[in-house]
């Protein structure tokens, strides 16, 4: 089957082909006509290619699945259709009655790729698809997460257990320093904006993910772009890789089929820190007393008789960390209808999904609405629609590296000390709030409307001519209000409020033409040219209160001193672009695509980037010396070149001399140099050559697609230092580069005939990523305490610490290297010592299926990233930290000469830079592996018969039990080595300070089909 003949049918079944259409002069004999049917339903096929083989008569089946078609005599007919097995009969009396059999054993064979569909045979870009079915019933927030471990190349991690939280999601690694490394998400054709909203302060982690605005259960597919080839024609935004999310929609013919879907499940941490006891903290803390040159005499922990704070022995253990971690509750529930006639075809979907964080308080809920609209007003015109809604709550908390955390209140402060104050009231101690407080008191609500919308029509110009026009909105609203009473350490001494309106627009409109047309059997040839027109708008309104009357009074109007502020900004994109595909006997492929856009972002004369790309495709299975060995049912070659570029995660206004206000004197307005100008900016650049191979053997049975890549980004849109006399510190500048390079690998196998009860197949893939910064103008420092470092010829992610050799045997003292040989240990002997890459990472899906059962998991893995534990870095502080107590760990330390253990004598003295002095603490003594294997997911289920269910009227029902995150298997001591407590801060990743770990779930759901 031809693809252009393909991707005709997928056009005149989305595009207005309602009605049979002869798109090639009859032959002048007579006519045959007939029913097309499906082999297993024997409901009629739409839009079904007929063709009279050996000549380019041919047509499409209408709405009923009917034909009618002029032929010689004697002639043979083709049917084919997209998943379903090519079928030839002879043209004999009519009406013909055909049915055609889903072909189970063909490669995907249509992909969803930039502004068009391609067949799978003919692709020679690297795009992994993942269908929604392997999706959904996982109990996450939002669909990108759901991807982990599912497609090749494709990183995927959470920053934190939190519901509705950030995800850290890399495609083919990072390429930028300063701008975003996030892909490009669109969804039914809208751009979507993925830009946390949320302003409140919660410890430099990012608080909220805007894909969790998306209901998964509503996604039919996904579409990863990898290559220049595939995402050049997204031009400046492709640069990280495209995310393409199709969702369902009604089919022409089918009947209205009602579905609810609903799951509950139980979640809890499947780890807990662990903490010295009472007695034990006691007995440390005198040890490190006599370590320091004490008076034995005078312990602190001696008899209260003797002054002292009673004995070891004698000190209680308060339990903070059972109060903060629960066993969480997540509700699904979801109804959706979808159908269509020849017409008109619809799905509506609503959803409502709740979810408790295993840390309290925090919590996320999301009602959604969608509704897919597709009409024929005529043969051909077709207008249509993609709507979704949504409102989100979040009840946020600060967690990660800040002080008066949940967490951090419930894991600091010291096991001996009460929770309670002698009067009833909360204890605190230190910087650290009391966590019941903070669990009782928080008022941080944070609450989201959402619209994604797209509106289009479309005309069939001519039999192979197409104009589509669409208009897009992303319109994402948060409202946030928060209180903090005078129980809490953030609302003394009389209470404070805040309260932020914050909007993201993004409008949208293009047009594209597209024209698809076979020349005789061995030619097609796919073209399309385009433009877009975007604009981005985004403005925050805040307001914030000080000194209130009293607890009960929340709203800023309440307060003494009020103050606010407002910003706005915006900037438009314009765009062209074309692209071109032909092929030869679905043998030999070329593809052909540019765009131009131009950036508002920079100067009038740097605005405009240009982007082309090229991809080759050789099927050599088709050769008859492949053939002839008789070992490959597939077997492809194919290649691609191109450049992409990059604009996002700078300031709208870049490249232009800025002044702001507010710099008053004697109460008189007045402004002050905000920003150098660099008229000269200009886009991120990515260059990306890709080879690939893809095979299938054993009769279609194991199938292999493997690709290596090479990408290179120039012109980095860095903040280069400046000279401090400019009266400026940096200015934007297009300066450095970093490359990436790897391989990707992905096995399928069908291990059982097709037509044996039990089906069971098995999805392997693993990739690996080298990341370079291959030009820098200095060494970059970021993160907390400098711990990250960009360094030319290293990784971004690197950390930049002091490197421990070991703990001297004699005196208890730690040991570092001295890098560069001056005897001492000084700043100049911090190095990198490993960064947050894996060398390789990956993920494995099993399913197997016999009858009514199915049983199913997934599992990913990552080997070889670091990971900065800040836990261990502040409790394992050798009694250098008066207000913080101390993980069991420390009870390994060095005790007497001969003792062999890479933890020091406990002492508070600087100068031995066990834990203080020059080092601080600096040490890659906390910098562990954070390789592991993780159980993702684990279900088995069961899909009553229909006999059984059609006595209760239903059309069908399945209940099944899954687990998530069941096992997870790591040497990293922490609660979760999928972690970055510092995700809101750039060029940092795998850094865990008392964040929320990913929950272990156990879930029971129901699907009915009515």
């Amino acid at each position: 089957m031809k693809p252009n003949t393909l991707r005709r049918v997928l056009i005149t079944l989305l595009w207005g082909g309602a009605t049979a259409t002869s798109y090639a002069q009859s032959e002048g004999g007579p006519q045959v006509s007939g029913i097309v049917t499906d082999a297993s339903s024997h409901t009629p096929l739409p839009g079904v290619t007929v063709m009279a083989k050996g000549s380019s008569a041919g047509t499409t089946t209408d709405a009923n699945g009917q034909f009618a078609l002029h032929v010689s005599a004697g002639s043979a007919l083709i049917f084919s259709y997209v998943g379903y097995a090519k079928k030839e009969v002879q043209a004999g009396s009519t009406p013909l009655a055909i049915d055609l059999a889903p072909d189970l054993q063909q490669l995907a064979e249509v992909v969803v790729t930039g502004y068009s569909e391609q067949n799978r045979k003919t692709l020679t870009s690297a795009i992994s698809s993942v269908k929604g079915d392997a999706l959904k019933d996982i109990p996450a927030a939002s669909p990108d997460q759901l991807l982990q471990g599912k497609a090749p190349g494709v990183q995927v991690s959470a920053n934190s257990g939190v519901p509705g939280g950030g995800i850290f999601i890399r495609i083919r690694g990072s390429n930028s320093v300063n701008a975003s490394n996030d892909p490009l998400y669109v969804v039914d054709g809208v751009f979507i904006n993925n830009t946390n909203l949320i302003a409140t302060g919660l410890g430099n982690q990012v608080s909220a993910n805007p894909l969790a605005d998306l209901n998964p259960q509503d996604i039919e597919s996904i579409e990863i772009l990898k290559d220049a080839n595939a995402t050049a024609i997204y031009g400046s935004r492709g640069a990280n890789g495209v995310v393409l999310i199709t969702t369902k929609r009604g089919k022409a013919g089918d009947k209205t089929s009602i579905t609810f879907n609903t799951y509950h499940a139980l979640s809890k941490a499947a780890k807990q820190y662990s903490l010295v006891t009472g007695p034990e903290l006691a007995a440390l803390e005198n040890e490190r007393f006599l370590n320091d040159g004490g008076n034995p005499s005078q312990l602190p922990f001696r008899a209260k008789a003797a002054g002292g704070r009673g004995l070891p022995e004698e000190q209680q253990t308060y339990d903070r960390l059972s109060d903060v971690f629960r066993t969480a509750q997540t509700h699904s529930y979801e109804l959706s209808a979808a159908g269509g006639s020849a017409k008109t075809q619809f799905y509506i979907g609503a959803g409502y999904f709740s979810q408790e964080s295993i840390a309290r308080p925090s919590a996320f809920n999301r009602f959604s609405l969608r509704v897919n609209l597709d009409n024929s007003v005529t043969d051909k015109l077709r207008i249509g629609t993609s709507t979704a809604l949504a409102r989100t709550h979040r009840n946020v908390s600060s967690n990660d590296n800040n002080p008066v955390g949940v967490i951090n209140s419930a894991l600091f402060p010291r096991t001996n000390l009460p929770i309670y104050n002698p009067d009833g009231s909360y204890a605190k101690y230190g910087s650290f709030d009391n966590h019941l407080a903070l669990i009782n008191n928080l008022n941080n609500d944070a609450v989201g409307s959402r619209v994604i919308s797209n509106v289009y029509g479309q005309y069939a110009l001519l039999k192979n001519l197409t104009l589509r026009s669409s208009w897009s909105i992303d319109f994402n609203d948060m409202y946030e209000n928060n209180f903090n009473n005078t129980l809490i350490l953030a609302g003394q001494p009389r209470g404070t409020a805040s309260s932020f309106l914050s909007r993201d627009i993004t409008l949208l409109n293009e047009q594209t033409l597209n024209y698809n047309v076979n020349f005789g059997e061995n030619h097609s040839l796919q073209a399309l040219v385009g433009n877009t027109l975007q604009q981005n708008t985004f403005q925050r309104t805040s307001l914030a209160g000080q000194q209130f009357p009293g607890n009960d009074l929340t709203t800023i109007a309440s307060a003494a001193t009020q103050t606010g502020s407002s910003a706005r900004s915006q900037a438009g994109l314009v765009s062209f672009f074309g692209k071109a595909t032909y092929s030869f006997k679905e043998r030999y492929t070329a593809d052909v695509s540019v765009r131009a856009d131009a950036s508002s972002r920079f100067g009038r004369d740097n605005r405009w980037g240009y982007f082309p790309a090229v991809g080759l495709g050789w099927r050599l299975g088709e050769e008859s010396f492949i053939q002839d060995l008789n070992i490959f049912q597939e077997l492809k070659l194919r290649g691609s070149l191109g450049r992409t570029g990059n604009q996002a995660g700078i300031s709208d206004f870049a490249s232009l001399g800025l002044v702001q206000g507010g710099a008053n004197y004697l109460d008189l307005p007045g402004t002050a140099p905000l920003q150098l100008a660099n008229p000269n900016l200009s886009w991120e650049s990515t260059q990306q050559w890709n080879v690939g191979l893809d095979a299938a053997v054993l009769q279609n049975h194991l199938l292999l697609e493997l690709n290596y890549y090479d990408k290179y980004t120039s012109g980095l849109l860095l903040n280069v230092p400046v000279p401090r006399k400019t009266g400026f510190s940096s200015v934007v500048e297009n300066f450095g580069a970093v490359s990436n390079k790897g391989i990707e690998v992905q096995l399928t196998a069908s291990w059982l005939p097709k037509t044996t009860a039990v089906q069971w197949n098995t999805t392997f893939n693993v990739a690996r990523n080298v990341n370079k910064i291959e030009k820098l103008a200095a060494p970059i420092t970021t993160g907390s305490r400098d711990i990250f470092r960009l360094e030319e010829g290293a990784p971004l992610y690197s950390f930049w610490l002091y490197n421990q050799t070991g703990v001297s045997r004699e005196n208890g003292d730690a040991q570092y290297e001295d890098v560069n040989g001056d005897g001492r240990i000084t700043v100049a002997d911090r190095k990198l010592v490993g960064n947050a890459w894996p060398n390789y990472f990956g993920g494995v899906t099993n399913s197997v299926n016999f009858k009514g059962l199915d049983f199913g998991f997934t599992l990913n893995f990552e080997q070889g990233a670091k990971i900065m534990n800040m836990n261990r870095f502040f409790l394992v502080h050798g009694g250098t930290q008066s207000n913080i107590g101390y993980l069991s760990e420390q009870l390994q330390r060095w005790q007497k000469p001969g003792d062999v253990t890479e933890i020091p004598r406990l002492t508070s003295v600087a100068s031995s830079n066990n834990y203080g002095g020059v080092v601080q603490n600096l040490s890659d003594r906390y910098l562990e592996d954070g390789s592991f294997l993780r159980v993702r997911t684990l279900s088995l289920g069961y899909t009553l018969p229909k006999e059984t269910i059609a006595r209760v009227h239903l059309n069908s029902l399945r209940v099944y039990v899954q687990a998530a995150n069941l096992f997870t298997f790591t040497p990293y001591s922490g609660l979760d080595p999928e972690v970055n407590s510092q995700s809101g801060v750039s060029n940092t990743k795998n850094f865990d300070w008392a964040t929320v770990p990913q929950p272990r779930t156990v879930q029971v759901g129901v699907t009915v089909g009515l």
